[in-house]
């Protein structure tokens, strides 16, 4: 076997087990230089514990590892050594020597990965200093040329921004920034895109793929996303409960999938369909008016304080028992309309009118009347609480659902029935839960307001296919049987098509284009659009479509 043959890194046997029980029993694969390998199963599969025990980022107590896990170092003319380092069992000043210089990580959430007290800069710079010995001016001009090249806007000024001052997919930028930093010849990427907007997503698997032919980087991409994994990767490994159930080239896996497992999940994938969506109301009137919205944030930066104009003269109606989404990359204001909406950002000028009372100048009372559901249920769930704790709250702040403890702990059991949820739950805790039931946690806590319009901030985004389409399918059924009234915002247009009944498509800020849904999957007028539409993972896989 020549050096340029021997894998990046190769595991085999592999087997993590917690106390007693083992939940990853004895996975192998190997991943080649320029090789992407995805790996992909619902939530709990073991995806992410395979990988970690893979490069030795088990620290779970009681975490047990066992098996084989050998990282190959490349070469500087591109070989691969034919002896390498085993990952499992390894000494922390192993580890820590290969840790952010030979491997890259990109986790998918840059919020919990980032450090928010120093700059995106400074966290950049930090593993340039230890692995490459580089000077601290050398060093950050190392950074702002990754920045630069993850496209960033105004690197030589970001670079100098702390972590809070990024949208959710410029942070994501950052992280991959970081990652690549040091040149690693394992990239490991755990759902790097699954937060992000598509023409941003398309952006980073074009930069992961650019990496890979200049460099020779061989990654694994952890997905729940099949539409994504058959635009990156060449082999793809299915996991169920810790077991392979499927390792063969993308192509096959797409074409003929051998375990009901994977066809499962390839049917479960979001797609934008000809004429599809909900059914279009007999009639509805406008309930939400929103008008001329300002909102802007200043910063500082090294030359001083500068102004962002987040959102700038957004207008837009919504109309009762319809759902209206916004659409737009990371940083075009959507969560910040959500935000103003809410309460949890004063806007600088503009009314939003419900029912004929302006919500941004009113009162708790009035408040109430718009609910939120998150992105992240777990961030959004006080750990230290129970869920009916979580549910009792707004009912107990807004004194609904009765005046006694007793009725709350009964309007309590009707919310998680309206759920799917049995009563019981109200005695767990978030982490006693799915990612699946803790947003439909979130959901009920939304409900308990008794809201007129209920706003879904990226509600599915961080869920796998299968539990996005119950908790799709149980926001239809909500909306049916109570008649409430959706603002979406989401950046999987394929899920947009099949929720909304009207779109909004924002653009740094700014309105580009307001139609019906129908109208604008069909004929969008606005090249932006036509652009965010373009950028969606096509149903064939990368390699089929290059092949025709």
């Amino acid at each position: 076997m020549t050096a340029a043959a021997h894998p990046v890194l190769s595991v085999r046997d592999l087997r993590v087990a917690i106390g007693t029980k083992e939940i990853v029993h004895g996975l192998g694969f190997d991943v080649s230089a320029g090789q992407t390998l995805g790996i992909v199963g619902e939530s709990g599969s073991g995806k992410t514990m395979s990988v970690l025990a893979a490069t030795g980022l088990i620290d779970t107590p009681g975490a047990r590892v066992s098996g084989s896990s050998v990282l190959r170092r490349r070469n500087d003319d591109g070989s691969i050594d034919a002896a390498g380092v085993e990952l499992v069992g390894a000494s922390e000043r192993t580890l820590r020597s290969v840790h952010g210089d030979r491997v890259g990580f990109v986790f998918q959430d840059p919020s919990t990965s980032l450090n928010p007290f120093l700059t995106v800069g400074r966290q950049i710079t930090e593993s340039l200093e230890t692995h490459r010995r580089l000077s601290r001016r050398a060093a950050r001009t190392r950074a702002i040329d990754l920045l630069d090249a993850v496209g960033l806007p105004r690197p030589d000024e970001r670079v100098d921004a702390y972590p809070h001052q990024f949208s959710g997919g410029q942070r994501q930028r950052a992280m991959i920034a970081i990652a690549l930093a040091c040149d690693p010849a394992l990239l490991i990427a755990d759902e790097p895109t699954t937060a992000l907007d598509v023409t941003t997503q398309a952006q980073i698997i074009d930069l992961v793929r650019e990496l890979q032919n200049e460099r020779g980087t061989a990654v694994v991409w952890i997905s729940h996303d099949l539409g994504v994994i058959g635009q990156v990767a060449d082999d793809v490994l299915v996991l169920r409960e810790g077991r392979t159930r499927e390792h063969r080239p993308v192509e096959d896996v797409y074409a003929a999938p051998e375990d009901d497992y994977t066809r499962e999940l390839l049917r479960a994938r979001p797609r934008i369909v000809a004429d599809a969506g909900p059914p279009e109301p007999a009639a509805s009137e406008s309930l939400l008016e929103v008008t001329d919205l300002d909102v802007s944030f200043t910063i500082p930066t090294p030359t001083g304080r500068r102004t962002i104009h987040a959102v700038d003269g957004v207008s837009f109606s919504v109309r009762r028992g319809c759902t209206t989404a916004l659409v737009g990359e990371s940083g075009s204001g959507k969560s910040t309309i959500a935000n103003a909406l809410t309460g949890l950002v004063r806007p600088d000028s503009g009314t939003a009118t419900l029912a004929g009372r302006d919500v941004l100048r009113s009162g708790r009372r009035d408040r109430r009347r718009i609910s939120m559901v998150f992105q992240d249920p777990f961030a959004s769930l006080d750990p230290r609480r129970s869920v009916g704790d979580a549910i009792i709250e707004p009912l107990t702040v807004h004194r609904l659902g009765g005046p006694t403890a007793a009725a709350r702990e009964r309007r309590t059991a009707e919310l998680l029935d309206m759920v799917g949820l049995p009563a019981a739950f109200a005695t767990r805790f978030p982490h006693e839960l799915s990612g699946g039931q803790r947003q439909r946690i979130s959901i009920a806590r939304a409900l308990a307001l008794e809201p007129e319009v209920m706003i879904l901030d990226e509600a599915t985004a961080s869920l796998d296919v299968s539990v996005q389409a119950h908790v799709l399918d149980l926001l239809r059924d909500l909306q049916s049987e109570l008649g409430l009234t959706y603002l979406f915002i989401a950046h999987d247009l394929a899920i947009v098509q099949q929720m909304s009944h009207d779109v909004v498509v924002l653009r740094d800020g700014k309105v580009v284009e307001s139609a019906p849904a129908r109208r604008i999957f069909a004929e969008p007028s606005d090249e932006y659009t036509r652009r965010l539409l373009a950028a969606v993972p096509p149903e064939e896989p990368r390699a089929r479509l290059t092949l025709s």
